[in-house]
């Protein structure tokens, strides 16, 4: 969009561009920045307007943008001006993604290159590494805590590591997505030490307080995250003789993006990735970035702004890297992080299905899909040009994120549902085979998440101790029902290191200290390499769920109605322990599928009529991809085994 203020400014920070900048022949970078300048000109503005370095912050940015294009590799400019043309690449069915710990699935990033064919059989092509970069070991938070934004941690490699794997990734046809902590650093981190020695500029990089008046405002609003292991979100520093905003641990200090270099840093931090080979960032803890006194200081408008604008400015220098926002936020709240229009106010173009994640895990708890049916229903509508990142099990916790009013509309209460999922995830309720452990429970609410692996929570691990071969049955058939369900659903399906051959929980977190009182790392285990072997051997639990989800993936990426194309309808059937949906394929119709889900541990039925009237079922019968076998028709009913996901076509 041509806008006469902002693009006289842009002409004068031309000018002064460092003479570096200026003399070379940046044709595509400049082209850029001339169709996104008014709404990074907008945006910067909006945010710091009032400030009377206004104009040399922004002199700042875009030589910041600059220098980064100069830096970008040829094969990176011309992958950028490949998904240019072709924007809605990512949306194909053909994606589908691992997440992992790079030390805990193979040691260092070497490595995991050697290990790259274990994904390949699998049918995995986007990798999702989690944190890398330096932390201190002993307050990490995984990965978590950064000390050096441009380091990688020693223990896994290098960076000229990173930039080998991406270009194997490349070889292969894979997207590498990497983490980028936007909300907070260590409190070893250059900056949080300058800090301390009572740099006043550096200090400007966070929020620091000399008494408790201002922190004790922001504690009348503020909700507590971790309110056992980290209550409140300020920590005293008895070497600054301050107090710092502290909101996950008190290791972590919270960003200060009212100051314009905060922002610039982490763009340039953004863009130094991106240019290693990134395919996709994953930014961290998006939804805290902006703190605001009387507010609970999650989803800020201006924190949407921030992300508007480190979208457009990596559209600038590198476009064809995609953001993943990382916003486990109310549903109402999700959608909201794609941005407000697909075109001129985008933010990431991926973002984390926490709802269905959470509906998922509520159907295996009662055996019925009515609150996921309601779920969905108010499910939020995403741009174009977006995608859900749907997932069962991640390095985090499960929260029971869905909406009350869903919930009673579902026919619950929902602090009495609650209640009854926390007891039946950890074992607690009467014939509960789940073997989780609350986390994060709060002793003044009750409230609490759930830490477990993916094979435990659905009762495999209680089965196998018992050598109770239908309950393991049971087990494996919902961790296909549930993979069944998010290969289907629209979007990327993300799978997790370990499911794919039933890793139970572990325990060997306990005997590390800077662990043992943060359950999650049950689910952070060391990846079984012997355990994986078993995967070739005919029978073994291993095997059973390995080749299960491996041919779900082929038939996923086999079929085009299974790509992001906002082709999704619910049917409603009226059967409240089925899922029922269908995806069509928007060029072509005739190419649709009927996805239907039994939750139940027995056998359901479905009336013919309720597929009639959708358009289904014309002919007596319809075929399960996954199977191959033919589903009829008998007595105006289709059968459907107990949990089970069929992926149906005429």
């Amino acid at each position: 969009m041509y806008e006469q203020a902002s693009h006289s400014l842009l002409n004068e920070i031309l000018i002064e561009l460092k003479p570096e900048i200026g003399n070379l022949r940046l044709r595509h970078f400049y082209t850029r920045l001339g169709a996104n300048f008014y709404a990074i000109h907008s945006l910067f503005h909006l945010l710091y307007g009032g400030r009377s370095d206004f104009k040399e912050q922004m002199v700042s940015l875009i030589e910041t943008l600059a220098q980064r294009y100069i830096e970008r590799a040829p094969a990176l400019r011309k992958s950028d001006l490949a998904r240019e043309k072709d924007y809605n690449w990512f949306l194909s069915q053909k994606w589908v993604g691992m997440a992992l710990y790079c030390d805990r699935f193979a040691d260092d990033l070497k490595g995991l290159r050697a290990n790259l064919p274990y994904l390949q059989e699998l049918g995995i092509n986007m990798l999702h590494i989690m944190p890398m970069l330096d932390c201190p070991p002993e307050h990490s938070d995984g990965g978590y805590a950064v000390r050096d934004f441009y380091r990688i941690d020693p223990r896994f490699g290098t960076t000229e590591d990173v930039e080998a794997l991406a270009a194997t990734l490349k070889k292969r046809d894979m997207l590498l997505v990497l983490d980028v902590v936007v909300n907070h650093t260590s409190n070893e981190h250059e900056w949080a030490q300058r800090a301390r020695q009572g740099d006043k500029k550096y200090q400007d990089y966070f929020f620091v307080f000399d008494d408790r008046e201002t922190p004790d405002i922001f504690e009348e609003t503020m909700p507590e995250i971790f309110p056992l292991i980290a209550p409140g979100n300020f920590t005293w520093d008895a070497e600054m003789g301050k107090w710092v905003m502290t909101v996950f641990h008190s290791y972590q200090w919270d960003l200060n993006y009212r100051n314009p270099a905060v922002l610039i840093e982490m763009i340039d931090i953004i863009l130094y990735w991106a240019n290693q080979g990134a395919d996709i960032l994953r930014l961290d803890a998006v939804a805290f970035l902006w703190k605001k006194m009387g507010s609970v200081c999650q989803n800020e408008r201006e924190a949407h702004l921030l992300l508007q604008l480190m979208k457009d400015c990596c559209q600038v220098t590198a476009p064809g890297v995609l953001f993943i926002a990382e916003a486990i936020v109310a549903p109402s709240e999700i959608s909201k992080y794609f941005g407000e229009d697909a075109i001129n106010a985008k933010e990431c173009e991926i973002a984390y299905n926490a709802t269905l994640m959470a509906l998922l895990w509520d159907a295996v708890a009662t055996k019925n899909a009515a609150l996921l049916n309601q779920g969905i229903k108010s499910h939020p509508i995403k741009l174009e040009r977006a995608t859900w990142l749907n997932y069962v099990r991640c390095h985090d916790d499960i929260g029971l994120g869905f909406d009350d009013h869903d919930v009673r509309l579902a026919g619950y209460d929902p602090a009495m549902h609650r209640r009854f999922l926390i007891d039946y995830f950890t074992g607690r309720f009467p014939g509960s085979p789940a073997r989780g452990l609350p986390f994060g429970e709060n002793p003044k609410t009750g409230d609490a998440r759930i830490s477990g692996s993916l094979a435990s929570l659905v009762g495999l691990e209680a089965a196998l101790e018992s050598q109770d071969a239908a309950a393991i049955d049971d087990a494996i058939k919902t961790i296909v029902l549930l993979h069944g369900v998010i290969l289907s659903f629209g979007g990327i399906p993300l799978l997790y290191y370990g499911d794919a051959i039933g890793a139970l929980n572990s325990l060997e977190y306990l005997a590390d200290s800077s662990k043992a009182a943060d359950n999650r790392w049950m689910n952070r285990s060391n990846f079984d390499w012997n355990k994986a072997k078993k995967r070739h051997q005919t029978g073994t639990v291993e095997q059973r769920i390995f080749s299960a989800l491996k041919k779900l993936i082929v038939l996923r990426k086999e079929t085009t109605a299974f790509a992001d194309m906002d082709n999704r309808q619910l049917l409603d059937v009226d059967t409240p322990n089925l899922l029922v949906f269908s995806r069509v394929d928007p060029s072509n119709s005739r190419n649709r599928v009927l996805v239907v889900a039994n939750f139940n541990v027995e056998a359901q039925t479905l009336p013919s009529d309720a597929l009639r009237s959708n358009g289904f079922l014309q002919p007596e019968a319809m075929k399960d991809l996954c199977t191959g076998e033919r589903i009829e028709v008998s007595n105006d009913m289709v059968a459907l085994p107990p949990l089970s996901c069929l992926w149906l076509t005429d």
